[in-house]
């Protein structure tokens, strides 16, 4: 574990050597609300795939998560603020061009990087996150509601029962995810969705009832396909041997 100073914030990160060969081209993996990068790309095995691929792969814990700094202001998490963070990170490691992938939240804050600094993104993979990129702010506000109840055996909705249970048995600080909620409800504007033609893949589960649609959101971009990955909810979609394959075979065949 490695850490750097975002501007006032202290950041987490991983940065594992290719396995055998190296193709030099280096990966940026951005994680999702209340997880961490262990749990969105170590444990499902992506670092294990993307560095056997011959990928240098680096993978951060967005503020607020992980062992990164956690704040409690909501406007600390708008989502531009943490494309910079990944910024940083890039800055901060000497390296000029990556490829990104970033799952739900995290696919949000990547196209916020792939929008104002398309130099810096070779190609950019969305996961778990389709149309409502433009259309939506992610995941509802009352996913904060959950996180600050002291009754939890209450609730009812079934998206706030999941992420409250996922934010305890990740042990979580849910006083930062409810300001991370709060805060991080940025959306493109079709015309800057348009204005990203850095190669994109779309991965969306075919009974993800968060995202929005995949191919709708591939239509409004300038350079973008998209992948169902069957039979896969939000959270089930990103340890996906589907997502995964293409993936790997979208980094091999982009420019």
């Amino acid at each position: 574990m490695h850490f750097f100073q975002s501007g006032p914030v202290r950041l987490a990160y991983i940065d594992e050597s290719p396995i055998d060969r190296d193709r030099h081209e280096p990966i940026l993996l951005v994680h999702g609300f209340a997880s961490s990068h262990a749990v969105n790309w170590v444990f499902p095995l992506w670092v294990k795939a993307l560095t056997a691929d011959g990928r240098r792969t680096i993978a951060l814990d967005n503020r607020g998560h992980g062992r990164s700094t956690k704040l409690y202001t909501p406007a600390a998490y708008d989502t531009r603020i943490m494309a910079e963070d990944c910024l940083h990170l890039l800055d901060h490691l000497g390296i000029a061009r990556a490829d990104v992938m970033g799952y739900s939240m995290g696919a949000r804050i990547s196209s916020y990087l792939a929008l104002n600094h398309p130099d810096r993104v070779r190609s950019l993979i969305i996961g778990g996150l389709g149309h409502h990129l433009v259309d939506g702010v992610g995941l509802p506000n009352g996913i904060a509601d959950a996180m600050e109840t002291e009754q939890p055996e209450l609730l009812t909705d079934p998206q706030q029962k999941t992420f409250r249970a996922f934010a305890d048995a990740t042990k979580s600080d849910r006083k930062a995810l409810a300001a991370c909620i709060r805060g991080s409800r940025q959306v493109l504007t079709l015309a800057e969705a348009a204005r990203i033609t850095t190669p994109t893949l779309i991965c969306v589960g075919t009974k993800d009832d968060v995202a929005g649609d995949a191919q709708k959101l591939a239509e409004v971009m300038g350079n973008a396909r998209a992948v169902d990955i069957p039979n896969r909810d939000h959270n089930r979609a990103v340890g996906d041997k589907v997502y995964r394959e293409a993936a790997l075979a979208f980094l091999g065949e982009r420019p």
